[in-house]
């Protein structure tokens, strides 16, 4: 899921060496958290929240079909 996400990510952005994608494990849920250039989160959240509503659903689709609650969170990375 990392690495997809991760793929996904890198495909959106100006800038993808700068994206990186951190799994962390928060009250028995799987937390990506993705990161990248302060130029690029727009893109990553895309027009009304739209690019990043899919990522979620996507993330969350996969991870029930394992079993497992997913949420994913973006953050920028100041210049």
């Amino acid at each position: 899921m990392k690495s997809f996400l991760e793929s996904i990510a890198k495909e959106l952005v100006d800038l993808p060496d700068s994206v990186v994608v951190t799994e962390l494990v928060r009250d028995g849920k799987t937390v990506f958290v993705i990161s990248v250039a302060h130029a690029d989160i727009g893109k990553l959240i895309g027009k009304k929240g739209r690019t990043a509503f899919a990522l979620r659903t996507i993330a969350s689709a996969v991870g029930k079909k394992h079993g497992k609650k997913v949420l994913v969170e973006l953050e920028d990375t100041q210049p």
